[in-house]
């Protein structure tokens, strides 16, 4: 791998050739899940990606993210399922406790867990060391501007200098900055379902070992599950609220508002407050939808969350995404150029896909806080499960 740092952050990648420009330079901002992905498939079809993250580094931590359905065909066509299998989490089914950690009904994995089920941290580094040695990743730096003329788009960058792409994704989640720019302000488009979630590691004092405990109380529930990793754990808050005013990059802030909504709760809750000032993958977001009359502008499209997210209570996120990087590269590729009908080929395939799974995560979100379900309730959800697979499937054209 060529490592070079520059001012603009560090920069990670070949360079770019002749040969590899043949189909255009596309520049991916976000290098969670989606942006990866996206970029894997458009260095397979001859594009040049360039991925451009704000962080300085790979996100590590997050929680567990599952996959279903065409998300395991896509994986297999990357060649990576194998390796997704090796990281599966293997969770088992989770006690539900109450305040004074007494269980009193067992959630079977069936209601949480998908077809496979992943740390969201080791999917991120999975991706990227797939595609590190023939993509240009860009650490540290962010899109500031977009000039779209008919020839390409002119970027510039927070920290870089600005550059020229034929085309712009904005892979960049549900707070995207490409979405701002190219389509307005993002309450536009965010639909707040009222539950905010704070997710952290720390060391399973607990000893839960693919198991989990579920500890809920009136609009508000508490987590922690073991982690694939012996001795680490990974633990949650979770607590309903309209949407709530507060600086996403002030972590201290963020804390702050999931002690005081859980000051007093009882079972695990003092010790997993206390972690979570020590965690240092302390992540805190709002469960949100993503809707959009439509998901390009000119040479920008977006992607993923940025795009169509269907919530966490859906459990849909991950699948969406490695499928729609999947299905935009690929007509992109079979286009032969006209970015404007690969964006509509795109739209048309994952449309009906993304409105069930945002409906999934619409119920998902009604039912979230159960206060001491009872296990017949829990049995019923698990039994459900099967049929809360889409029945609008998404269409996995061989674009080879």
């Amino acid at each position: 791998m060529n490592a070079t740092t520059h001012t603009t952050g560090t920069t990670t990648g070949t360079a770019t050739t002749p040969a590899a420009t043949a189909r255009g330079t596309v520049l991916v901002s976000g290098a969670s899940v989606a942006g990866p992905a996206l970029a894997y498939w458009l260095r397979r079809y001859g594009f040049a990606p360039t991925v451009v993250e704000r962080a300085d580094r790979l996100r590590e931590g997050g929680y567990a993210v599952d996959f279903r359905g065409e998300a395991l065909d896509v994986l297999d066509r990357m060649g990576l399922l194998e390796q997704v299998r090796a990281l599966d989490t293997e969770m088992g089914d989770a006690q539900m406790v109450d305040a004074a950690g007494r269980p009193y009904a067992t959630l079977p994995a069936a209601v949480f867990a998908g077809d496979l089920e992943v740390m969201k941290g080791d999917l991120t580094r999975l991706l990227y060391e797939a595609t590190r040695d023939d993509v240009e990743y860009v650490f540290g730096d962010s899109v500031a501007g977009l000039a779209e003329d008919e020839d390409g788009v002119l970027v510039t960058f927070e920290h870089g200098p600005a550059r020229r792409f034929d085309l712009v994704v904005g892979a960049d989640g549900l707070h995207s900055r490409t979405r701002a720019l190219a389509f307005g302000p993002e309450e536009r488009y965010v639909r707040h379902l009222g539950i905010w979630t704070a997710v952290f590691s720390l060391a399973d004092h607990l000893g839960l070992a693919g198991t989990g405990r579920l500890y809920a109380a009136h609009g508000k529930a508490a987590n922690m599950f073991g982690a694939r990793t012996p001795g680490e754990a990974r633990a949650a808050f979770h607590f309903a609220a309209d949407d709530l005013e507060y600086d996403r990059h002030d972590r201290a802030a963020q804390q702050r508002l999931v002690a005081e909504r859980f000051a007093d709760e009882g079972w695990e809750v003092p010790r997993l407050l206390a972690e979570m000032e020590r965690a240092e993958d302390f992540y805190f977001t709002s469960n949100a939808q993503v809707e959009m009359d439509h998901w390009a502008a000119g040479r920008v499209v977006l992607l993923g969350d940025a795009a169509y997210c269907a919530g966490p209570t859906s459990g849909r996120g991950t699948s969406q995404a490695l499928i729609g990087a999947y299905v935009l590269a690929g007509e992109l590729a079979a286009a032969g150029g006209d970015h404007a009908a690969a964006f509509a080929a795109y739209e048309r395939g994952m449309r009906g896909y993304v409105a069930e799974h945002q409906a999934l995560g619409r119920e998902g979100a009604e039912r979230f806080f159960m206060p001491a379900p009872t296990q017949e309730v829990l049995d019923a959800l698990a039994a459900q499960a099967p049929e809360h697979a889409r029945t609008e499937p998404v269409r996995l054209r061989d674009y080879a």
